[in-house]
């Protein structure tokens, strides 16, 4: 008898191998994850084993909520629905349902993955959805992530969704790199990391805008009020000092960005998410992004990152100063 196969010896399941553009990439069955990405032999995300679980959710796909839900409680119809908790450190449920979740391809080719996985009716969330990823890379290697959230159920369903990449620029460390956030408010939050309102960031150390060095301290934070560019998207960055940058781009569903900078990733001293998000946590409590979806009807949206990796040599007048 043949034995039964269950996505391959890896514990992240299948590994979905991209390459195109001078670029290659690795997507996960488990939770969808973007394992490893690099443009032209430079790593922009950061990475980890086949057979490592994403530490610190890196990559993942985040729906039908994105972070956290307090007490992984919140009412539905006059009831209050438990969640799981799945940060038990702060007594949470965490980054939605499918981070334990092993997505389907229902199509792969050299450039492009596209994974299903599915979201079933349980504790405290009593509704059917499918949550489609589609990782692509185009001909100048750049990747464009397309999420689709469809309800297959027959009342109306809260839901968000987000993804947790790590941004890197090669080997430079984190520190060292320039972040800029195209956010005019920061979401302030309490010790349990709970949305409590909102402040603008002009003249606080939360300003991104004009570009601010990373540094070595640690930041678990939310921003909104987001300023689209000319393509009508929303672009954050990191700079290294040498000129080169990487970039994460969204359209403007995603009205979030959240960024944390932990000294807890294995083998980096600081490690940098930069993380698209339709909602803000305990959106499921404070309704705050959060859509209502109808049977049979779909939330998308589509984000991606792209490189620019020519470093900038400096002239000889520069090199004396």
């Amino acid at each position: 008898m043949t034995a039964p196969d269950f996505g391959g010896p890896a514990a992240t399941g299948t590994q979905y191998d991209l390459r195109h553009g001078g670029a290659e990439a690795t997507v996960t069955s488990l939770a969808g994850a973007l394992r490893h990405y690099e443009l032209a032999g430079t790593a922009l995300v950061e990475s980890f084993g086949p057979d490592e679980l994403p530490p610190a959710a890196c990559g993942i796909q985040l729906s039908p909520w994105p972070n956290r839900v307090r007490d992984g409680r919140w009412p539905l119809d006059g009831a209050v629905q438990q969640l799981d908790i799945t940060e038990p450190s702060r007594g949470h449920a965490s980054h939605g349902l499918l981070r334990n979740t092993a997505f389907v391809a229902t199509a792969h080719s050299a450039r492009e993955v596209v994974l299903r996985g599915e979201i079933h009716p349980q504790h405290g969330y009593p509704f059917r959805l499918t949550h489609e990823v589609a990782y692509t890379l185009d001909d100048a290697g750049s990747l464009t992530v397309r999420q689709r959230l469809t309800n297959r159920g027959t009342r109306p369903a809260p839901a968000a969704f987000g993804a947790h990449p790590f941004l890197r620029l090669g080997e430079v460390p984190s520190e060292e790199l320039t972040l800029t956030l195209s956010a005019a408010t920061r979401i302030v939050t309490d010790e349990l990391l709970i949305p409590t309102g909102s402040r603008p960031v002009h003249g606080t150390d939360g300003d991104f805008r004009a570009g601010r060095r990373v540094g070595t301290e640690l930041l678990d934070a939310a921003f909104t009020d987001l300023a689209p560019e000319a393509d009508g998207r929303n672009h954050h960055r990191l700079a290294a000092p040498d000129g080169r940058t990487v970039e994460l781009w969204a359209e403007p569903a995603f009205g979030y960005v959240h960024v944390f900078v932990t000294d807890r990733f294995p083998g980096r001293h600081r490690a940098l998410a930069v993380e698209p998000m339709t909602a803000p946590a305990d959106a499921l409590n404070s309704g705050s992004g959060l859509e209502w979806i109808g049977p049979g009807e779909s939330l998308s949206a589509s984000w991606g990152i792209t490189g620019a990796l020519t470093a900038h040599r400096p002239d000889r007048q520069e090199a004396a100063r």
